[in-house]
């Protein structure tokens, strides 16, 4: 668990600590699918897309430093930002703690404590709010003390958020880091037609 001797604590779990000193996000390294080697980027509609909010959300976030794109921000008109996987794992996560009603202050927390952490721990991770304040809990035992608190909390496994938007970033529209080469969404209705096509269909 994160934290310092001046964060609030609740069942002897300190909260994440102030403000953060960078609003960006480090680069990350996302899912590796689809039979494209390298690392993937996402454009504005994807992530907005994968991560369940407007084209207007995503701008607005951008612009004020709240999830900026760690991959290429936008740079003039006709620039078009680019979102890494953790990009849109904390755009996903951003939009649950504000539906939740999670203050403004302690949202940015969060992104910050989603930004610093390795990729290996995210999976682990469960964010606890009780609205006011976000914990950071990295073990069960961690959770259960927090939750021994008897307070009104409520939680976000980050592992389960990782899960449903990589699943969602798989069937959207992706590009190669590396070339900027575009990478196809595979459609699983024309897949299986044409694993159904018999070898007669396939002649000539």
């Amino acid at each position: 668990m994160t934290g310092n001797g001046d964060s609030r604590a609740v069942g002897g779990v300190p909260a994440l600590p102030g403000a953060p000193t960078s609003p960006g996000l480090r680069p990350s390294v996302g899912p590796q699918g689809r039979g494209t080697p390298g690392r993937l980027g996402y454009r504005g509609p994807s992530a907005c897309a994968a991560a369940g909010i407007t084209y207007r959300q995503l701008d607005y976030w951008a612009r004020t430093g709240l999830v900026q794109p760690s991959v290429r921000p936008a740079h003039g008109s006709g620039t078009q930002r680019l979102y890494s996987f953790r990009d849109v794992l904390v755009l996903k996560i951003v939009k649950r703690l504000l539906d939740a009603g999670v203050s403004l202050q302690s949202i940015r927390t969060a992104v910050e404590a989603l930004g610093s952490a390795d990729l290996a721990e995210l999976s682990d991770m469960t964010l606890m709010s009780d609205g006011a304040t976000v914990y950071r809990c990295d073990s069960p035992e961690e959770l259960a003390e927090l939750l021994r608190g008897g307070r009104g909390l409520f939680g976000i496994a980050v592992g389960a958020v990782w899960g449903d938007v990589e699943s969602a970033l798989s069937r959207l529209q992706a590009e190669r880091l590396d070339t900027g080469e575009p990478v196809l969404v595979g459609h699983p209705a024309d897949e299986l037609a044409r694993r159904r096509r018999t070898p007669a269909d396939r002649i000539g």
